[in-house]
């Protein structure tokens, strides 16, 4: 207990470098106090089963234990998520669920409330908006990545940024808009 005490007033990105040094999984141990509730969230959001999600969690974070050292990951947070996404991904393409809803806020612009779509449609969505997202103009992307990706509110996107507070709103709204005419060109 004495080893995971040490490790709670660090940076994520600077237990991922311990842990590629050392190898203490109270490192991996620490990262998983502070990220289950995100990781069980992005799984249950793709999954919708509780108990398929709770193991896929696991899943995720023991696979952790000997990906961290291979890979060197510059914002863990947004890492992990997607690295959560798509072992959900994964899971439903191996055929564990036939059906998914997708609740992107850039796929659900129509205003209906659920989209029930084939887990290869919803993959191709995602890749299309992953490439609409690289295609934004860089203060865009960058916004709209800590926003929604990770999850930042206004305030700290204004200091991990420079940008000020109407920037940061300006760049979020024109970068979803601009997502929204990308997605609808690629239809």
């Amino acid at each position: 207990m004495l080893s995971a005490e040490l490790y709670k007033n660090h940076q994520d990105e600077e237990l991922v470098d311990l842990y590629r040094k050392s190898g203490d999984v109270a490192i991996v141990g620490e990262l998983y106090n502070r990220y289950t509730a995100m990781t069980y969230g992005v799984c249950l959001k793709y999954l919708k089963d509780r108990e398929e999600s709770r193991d896929a969690v696991m899943q995720i974070f023991e696979k952790l234990i000997d990906t961290l050292k291979d890979h060197e990951i510059s914002q863990f947070k947004g890492w992990l998520y997607v690295t959560a996404r798509n072992f959900c991904l994964m899971q439903l393409r191996a055929g564990k669920n036939k059906k998914f809803e997708e609740i992107s806020p850039f796929l659900m612009e129509s205003g209906e409330d659920v989209h029930l779509q084939e887990g290869p449609e919803i993959e191709s969505n995602l890749s299309k908006l992953e490439g609409c997202i690289e295609r934004l103009p860089e203060e865009q992307k960058l916004c709209v990545r800590l926003f929604y990706l990770e999850k930042k509110c206004y305030k700290e996107i204004t200091e991990l940024t420079g940008f000020d507070l109407n920037k940061v709103k300006s760049y979020i709204q024109n970068g979803k808009r601009n997502l929204k005419i990308c997605m609808e060109r690629h239809e």
